[in-house]
């Protein structure tokens, strides 16, 4: 017998409905290499660690079984996409557990789709969006922008986390805010930040920076300011500019 519990009750899903296509559970998956404290790549680096080379990595697919009630709510998840008319192997492109948590890759152009069926379906009863992150990996070709969708089952008392991806050639992301309007400042936030225009929007303006300001200031390939000094006009640069002693 596990030791790990599952959900139980009448309203338990039977067996999986289908069984999403897995490429090498369980790896990494690599969206960049940084070199230096702040992606130093030749220019001067001050920090100390102009020598330091990282590789970015994110946890990769993962097989069944989840563990804990994650695949009962994939397998109710893929009844109520059903019965709505989707399918959940065109809809979610892989799932992720890690460290304890449940996170579902969803195709941009089903997320309205699996954010209703989330919502909505008496076995899931995710009522609430507590908040949308962006992300950005400027080396992960075609995927460079994410967006993050944290959710919360008070019925259930679960959390998920959705997470859509787009290029930066073309940076859409359909709106959740018909379907949780908290949704609504947070996403004005990730496109004053990240730039991710999320279609459908009542008001997609931004919220923290002023209207005119140029670009959006979390990506990482947005330029790092430098600190201006009152002696004689001199100015710090930005650190990735700055000289290099070695």
């Amino acid at each position: 017998m596990s030791d790990t519990p599952r959900a139980g009750g009448p309203g338990d899903a039977e067996e999986p409905r289908d069984s999403l296509a897995v490429p090498e559970p369980g790896s990494e998956q690599v969206v960049g290499v940084r070199q230096g404290m702040f992606g130093d790549s030749g220019s001067g680096d001050t920090s100390g660690f102009s020598e330091l080379v990282e590789t970015v990595a994110m946890p990769g697919p993962s097989a069944r079984p989840y563990g804990g009630d994650f695949d009962v709510v994939v397998d109710h998840l893929s009844t109520a996409l059903r019965e709505a008319g989707e399918d959940i192997e065109q809809a979610i492109e892989h799932v992720v557990v890690d460290r304890g948590e449940l996170t579902l890759r969803v195709r941009a152009v089903s997320l309205p789709a699996v954010a209703r069926a989330l919502r909505d379906w008496p076995d899931l009863r995710y009522e609430l969006l507590s908040g949308v992150s962006g992300v950005h990996f400027p080396s992960d070709t075609g995927r460079e922008l994410r967006a993050v969708y944290h959710l919360l089952s008070l019925t259930h008392g679960r959390r998920l986390r959705l997470e859509v991806t787009c290029p930066d050639a073309d940076p859409h992301v359909p709106s959740v805010v018909d379907i949780y309007p908290t949704a609504n400042w947070h996403e004005r936030e990730t496109w004053d930040f990240f730039g991710i225009r999320f279609d459908g929007h009542p008001c997609l303006t931004r919220i923290e920076m002023p209207d005119d300001w140029p670009g959006h200031p979390q990506r990482k390939d947005y330029p790092l300011g430098g600190i201006a000094v009152e002696y004689k006009g001199a100015t710090v640069p930005p650190p990735d500019t700055r000289r290099s002693y070695r």
